[in-house]
Parts: C-alpha cells; sequence; structure tokens
C-alpha cells in the first residue's frame, strides 16, 4: 500500500533515512512529506517508532477536485465501506485550496457528505460525525485541481509522546531533528550529551530514549489505525511486545545540563519511563565532565530576549571552548551560533517555526584555536563572541566606577551608566536601584535598561547581534545585577503614531493575583519602586518602551520643584503630555495647590495617579485629564482656567486616531503651540517647555509677533550622566510678553 508520512519543513532528508532504517521500500521525500510504500502492519511499526513524522496517511485516492461536485464524485467512488465501519465516528481533516474549493471548511463539508451517502447507500447506515475525538480520521488535501484522500494513522500528532507536561514547550521532533544530526544514535555506551538549555528537559528525554531503544510511541494509548475497518489487533500486539522487548530501563549513557534544575529534569526522564540521572554542571564545573559526544544548544526560546540570548550564548561558547565536544547541533534564528563560535556548520537544515525562520547547525569538533577571554574580578572568565568587546568591557568599567562615585556624592540612585561610548557599541546602559517606601531607603534590587540603536544597514546584523549579546554578557557582571533583570529596547526610527498611547495594558486595582501588601497603591505585574529627589516612582520595564521615567530630566523636575516654591498667587500646576506625571509629583512637591495632569492615554493617567497618591499627593485638588493635548489647549483658551507653572514636554511626532488634528510635528506646530500655551498662563506665569528632536530650532521670530518670549535653558536641563550627549533634549522657558 502507498503511504506518506507528514514533518516539519526541512526535516524530509531526516525523515526518509529514518524510515529506510525501519524497513519502509520505495521512499521519497517530497515537500513537507515522505512517501513510502509497505503493508499496513509496516505503517503501524512507524508510527511507533519515528521519531520525525508528525502524521502517518494510507493514501486511498488521487482524485480530480476541480470543482465542489468533482469533488464529491471522486470521493463517492472511494470503496468507504471496506474502511469505515458503521459503528464508528469519524471526521475529515481537510487542507489546502483551489479557485473553486476556497475554504477547507467547505472541502471537509463535500468531502463528509459524499462519504456518508455512500455508506449510506452501500450499508444502509449514516455514520456519525465526532470532531473533536473521532474513531477515524480522513484526510482530504488538495492541491491545484486534485486531491489526495486517506487515513490518518496516528491520531494525535505523533509527536505528541506521552510524557510532555506542557505542550506549548520544545517539542520532541525536533529535539529528534537535533540528534540525528549529531549522530546520536551512533555515539555508543557511556556517551555523554550536554545541553545547554535544558528548562523542560525534552532533549535529554529523548536522547535517553534512543540509548534506551525505546519506542517513542510506546507510552501512547490512542492511535488513529484503530478506527480503520483493516485494523489487525493481532499484529499491533506483536508490534508492541516486541518494541516492550528491546526497551532498555536503565541505559548505558550519561546526560549533563548546563545550569538546568536537576529534580525537574529527572522527574520529565521517570514520566517517560527511563532510569537515568541527569547531571546538572554550573559554568566553573564543565570542563570536569570529559567530552561529550554531542552538545546542543536551543537559542530559539530566549531569541526574543536579548539579555537571556547573551547568557545562553556565553553558556555555549564556554561549554565548547571546555569540553571539545565531537558534535555541536543548535537551534536558532539566524547564523549566530557559527558567528559564535567561530566555525563553518558542516550541514544546516532550514524550517519554519510559526511565521519564522529556524535553523537548525551542525558543528564537528571546533579548531583547538585560543581565544580571547576578558578576566573580571569575582566572575567567571567571559569568552566574548567579538574580540573588541574586551575594549568594550574596559570602557564601561572605567564609567561605571566613575558614575557610581558621582553617584554617591550626589545622592542619585538612578542614573545613566554608558552613553554610546564606543562607536561600535551604540548603545545605553541605565542603572536603577530599588527603594523601601516605607523606609526610602535603596533595596538589594538593581535592574539594567539597555537601549540599542538600531545599527546603520551597511552593518553586518549578525555582526551587531553578537556585539549587543557580549555588551548584555559584560554589563550585569561589571555593574552587579542579576542578568534576569536586565530589560533591552531596540530603538528605531518612529513612523509615527502617539508616543506612548496604548502601549500598556490597562491595570484593574481589582484584579487580585496583582495584589501585593505594601504602602500605597498596588503595584502592576511587573512594577518596581525607585527613589528619586526624595520620592517614589513606579517603573516598568517589561511593559512598555520606556520605563516610566525619563533621568535625563532629572534636573528639569528639580528645576520645576524650585519653581513650584517661589510660585506666588493661586499655586495651579499644569503638566501637558504627561506621561507617568513624575513632574505633577515634583510640583506638588513643591507646593503647588492645584495640579492638572493631562495625556492621551488612560494607562499613563492611572500610572500618575499611583504616583501622585503614592507620595502623599491625593484628593480632588489634583485632576487628571483624558484629553488630545493640543485640541484641549485650544478649548482651555477660551475658558477662565490659568495656571501659574506649566511643563509641557512634546513628542517629537504623533499620528494617534484619537487627535482631533490626526497629526503633530514638533518643528512644524510648535509656535502654535507655544502661543497657546503662553495663554493659558497667569500675569507672572512660566512655562517649561522640552523636546527631543536634535535639531529642534524655535521660530523666534513667529513667537516674537505673537509676544512669546522664550529663553533656551538647555545647558542647565542637562544631568551629569547625560553629559556626552548635549542634545538628548532641548528646553526652553516660556513667558507671555
Amino acid at each position: 500500500m502507498e503511504f506518506f508520512a507528514t514533518c516539519p519543513t526541512g526535516f524530509e532528508q531526516l525523515l526518509a533515512q529514518e524510515l529506510r532504517n525501519l524497513g519502509m521500500e520505495a521512499v521519497r521525500p517530497l515537500q513537507g512529506q515522505v512517501s513510502f510504500a509497505g503493508t499496513p502492519e509496516k505503517a503501524m511499526e512507524a508510527c511507533l517508532w519515528s521519531r520525525l513524522a508528525s502524521r502517518i496517511v494510507l493514501v486511498l485516492a488521487r482524485a480530480g477536485a476541480s470543482t465542489s461536485d468533482e469533488l464529491y464524485a471522486s470521493l463517492s467512488d472511494v470503496a468507504w465501506e471496506e474502511h469505515l465501519l458503521p459503528t464508528k465516528t469519524f471526521a475529515v481533516d481537510a487542507s489546502g485550496t483551489n479557485a473553486e474549493l476556497r475554504t477547507t471548511q467547505f472541502v471537509a463539508l463535500r468531502a463528509k457528505d459524499a462519504i456518508v451517502d455512500r455508506l449510506q447507500e452501500a450499508v444502509g447506515t449514516r455514520p456519525a460525525i465526532d470532531a473533536k475525538q473521532p474513531d477515524l480520521r480522513v484526510v482530504v488535501r488538495i492541491s491545484r485541481n486534485r486531491a489526495v484522500v486517506g487515513i490518518d494513522f496516528a491520531g494525535e500528532p505523533l509527536f505528541r509522546r506521552g510524557y510532555e507536561r506542557d505542550r506549548r514547550g520544545f517539542r520532541p521532533d525536533y529535539a529528534a531533528a537535533m540528534l540525528a544530526m549529531g549522530a546520536w544514535e551512533e555515539a555508543g555506551p557511556g556517551a555523554l550529551l550536554l545541553d545547554v538549555h535544558s528548562e523542560q528537559g525534552t532533549m535529554l528525554v529523548e536522547a535517553a530514549s534512543i540509548a534506551a531503544r525505546q519506542a517513542p510511541g510506546l507510552l501512547r494509548t490512542r492511535w488513529g489505525f484503530e478506527g480503520w475497518a483493516g485494523y489487525d489487533p493481532q499484529a499491533w500486539q506483536t508490534s508492541l511486545e516486541r518494541a516492550r522487548s528491546v526497551f532498555v530501563e536503565a541505559p548505558d549513557v550519561r546526560l549533563a545540563a548546563f545550569d538546568g534544575k536537576q529534580t525537574a529534569l529527572n522527574r520529565a526522564l521517570r514520566t517517560a519511563g527511563i532510569a537515568a540521572e541527569v547531571q546538572v554542571v554550573r559554568q566553573g564545573d564543565v570542563s570536569a565532565l570529559g567530552i561529550p559526544a554531542l552538545l546542543t544548544c536551543d537559542l530559539i526560546d530566549a531569541s526574543d530576549e536579548p539579555a537571556t540570548q547573551a547568557s545562553l550564548v556565553s553558556r555555549l561558547v564556554h561549554a565548547t571552548t571546555e569540553t571539545k565536544p565531537q558534535h555541536i547541533v543548535t537551534l536558532s534564528r539566524d547564523a549566530l551560533p557559527g558567528l559564535a563560535l567561530n566555525a563553518t556548520a558542516e550541514r544546516t537544515v532550514t524550517t519554519r517555526l510559526g511565521r519564522d525562520t529556524a535553523l537548525f547547525s551542525a558543528f564537528g569538533p571546533l579548531p583547538d584555536t585560543p581565544r580571547n577571554q576578558i578576566v573580571l574580578p569575582n566572575a567567571d572568565p567571559i569568552t566574548p563572541l567579538v574580540a573588541a568587546s574586551d575594549q568594550f568591557a574596559a570602557r564601561l568599567k572605567k564609567v561605571a566606577r566613575q558614575r557610581a562615585r558621582w553617584a554617591k556624592r550626589e545622592d542619585v540612585t538612578c542614573y545613566r551608566v554608558y552613553d554610546a561610548d564606543l562607536p561600535d557599541y551604540a548603545l545605553t546602559i541605565d542603572l536603577f536601584q530599588g527603594c523601601d517606601p516605607r523606609t526610602m531607603m535603596p533595596t538589594g534590587k538593581r535592574w539594567l535598561q539597555v537601549s540599542e540603536f538600531a545599527p546603520p544597514k551597511d552593518v553586518d546584523p549578525a555582526l551587531a547581534r553578537c556585539r549587543l549579546l557580549d555588551a548584555l554578557t559584560i554589563a550585569p557582571v561589571i555593574l552587579d545585577v542579576d542578568p534576569r533583570n536586565v530589560f533591552v529596547r531596540v530603538r528605531r526610527h518612529a513612523k509615527g503614531g502617539s508616543q506612548y498611547a496604548d502601549e500598556a495594558t490597562p491595570f484593574s486595582a481589582n484584579n487580585r493575583s496583582s495584589r501585593r501588601r505594601q504602602s500605597g497603591p498596588i503595584l502592576p505585574p511587573g512594577a518596581h519602586l525607585i527613589e528619586e529627589g526624595g520620592l517614589i516612582f513606579e517603573v516598568n520595564f517589561s511593559q512598555r518602551l520606556d520605563c516610566g521615567i525619563f533621568l535625563d530630566h532629572r534636573d528639569t523636575r528639580s528645576m520645576l520643584r524650585e519653581m513650584a516654591k517661589q510660585t506666588k498667587g493661586s499655586k495651579r500646576f499644569l503638566n501637558l503630555f504627561a506621561y507617568t506625571g513624575t513632574a505633577t509629583c515634583y510640583a506638588a512637591d513643591g507646593g503647588m495647590i492645584h495640579t492638572t495632569t493631562v495625556d492621551l492615554s488612560r494607562p499613563s493617567l492611572d500610572w500618575a495617579r499611583r504616583n501622585m497618591e503614592r507620595n502623599g499627593f491625593a484628593g480632588r485638588e489634583h485632576e487628571y485629564v483624558q484629553a488630545d493635548v493640543i485640541s484641549w489647549i485650544g478649548e482651555q483658551r477660551h475658558t477662565r482656567n490659568r495656571w501659574d507653572l506649566i511643563f509641557c514636554d512634546v513628542p517629537t511626532f504623533s499620528n494617534s486616531s484619537r487627535m482631533r488634528n490626526r497629526s503633530f510635528d514638533v518643528q512644524r506646530d510648535h509656535s502654535e503651540l507655544l502661543i497657546g500655551l503662553s495663554r493659558l498662563l497667569t500675569r507672572d506665569g512660566i512655562c517649561v517647555f522640552s523636546c527631543n528632536l536634535r535639531t529642534f530650532a524655535p521660530d523666534e521670530d513667529k513667537l516674537k509677533r505673537a509676544r512669546v518670549e522664550i529663553e533656551d535653558i538647555t545647558a542647565q536641563t542637562i544631568p551629569e550622566d547625560f553629559a556626552r550627549n548635549k542634545r538628548i533634549h532641548h528646553a526652553y522657558l516660556v513667558r507671555r510678553a
């Protein structure tokens, strides 16, 4: 009989070799599948033993399917009474479309009608449909004007082994592909496998299962072929007994995991029925393992978290340097492993993970060439991916020491440590120190927020990635921060859109799972508390592009507090484009009695309210307005509302759909904005205006004609830790002449 086994794209050659080893005939790799010939008993054995196939399908017909009527007629010609018993349920699994059969749901419906009508006519009974757990699953695959019709022998996908605790984790067939590429089956007794990324233990279980000669389907209790009329239970029992007889419960194999959780990994092996133990090693102990027959590393899970990936790549490089494995197989989204290992892959397999491309890379023994190491106090040596990273380490170490002395002298707890000092390492590093809101004293918690500037198009993206990963490996060591507390953002030129609106998910204080015991408002998930200028602020590094406070405006906020202290009269303060209301807190601390905080984003206003309440500023005299700031200013000009002190930190560009005029450009529109702001000031009122457009230049002639005075105070507002970048922002005092 004719069969085909489906598999992930790129696995075809690996699967074809596996099927040949299992005794299948006429094996032919195709796109996303491998066809073969054999008896039903051999196909059932393939279901039991294949580690790479997703499904195995018995082909019943290749039929015309240019229209729905032709599909119906073609399927009506199949002798379904020979395959589906009247007492069994079935479902149709359809894939593919064409010009006439435009949806898979319609294909499945027409196929179901044909099958039911054929059985009604042949045996006088209509079988029942069970879409979730049918006894028999019929496969209909449309390609152009033809259809392949068959029966799914697997039922549930074959990569569901039965030992997985989390189906969202690393798939066993991907682990099996890496083991096949690394020749693990040929490793021999006592062979050592070192898995660098062992969070769920899938790689270790698959490796132990191969060494134990355990059929991967041995733990499964349900199969698709059991609902087929041609199923031979006796032959299947014979296959099961033969598989159980060759299974060795305690295989002669050594399994090691780099920085995994030993209890959880051993539990995964026991769940699979294998009596093997995992040795968990730390970085300093890797060399004592000996030479692994195979080292594996999955970089996919960490690819969206550069700080985690940096730590993982560092482990990979260190492990290969210390142990000299015979084979290395990695899974990544790009060619990063080759750059990290300074080697060319002997074999690569390209596949798909969701919508993304993934790359399996197999390396032989690496050349015994020494690599530079960076030695830092109280830390294991770091093997950089890029030789020049030792210059970054030296620079960061020097600047960090200087910044720490300055911060202690100035009583600053959150500051910029590194500001793109070296051109090739174009990133910024901000250090944040946690604070206890009850005592106002620093806690042991420290975080780094790293912002990388997207490299120019003429820079190799993989090289830029390696530099970033080196920086993320080095910085936590020098700055004494847990690598898990390093957060990375890539900054690109914005194409428009509100700077902050809709970036955060609204936080509900009624969400009991978010409650924490603390003084003041409840902290949302991922939030932390810091201190600045004697005030407590909430920051969140994982939810938004900006963490909730702009450190470059530290001196500007202090200036606002001093101006508030000197303000006479009604003591009214207005904060526009307020974001999280940090300036409002400073103004209130300076004695402003009435504050108005305006922003388009509701989550930002909720955040601002929490900041105010946490610092003791609550009550009706503090209002929070969700509005398009530009339109709101125009509306307020026609009221009697006036303010003694205004702070306006504008975005460079915004085109939120909720803005009445749809777009704002600071260079184009600043004159009208400042004229409007000047009309909202009291007689002696003053506005502090700022923006971060590097090339910003005020239209002084137009402002002068409108009787608006403007004074550049940028130099007074740039903190020492931002002194390298004098254009980090522009700041002006605005008065009504």
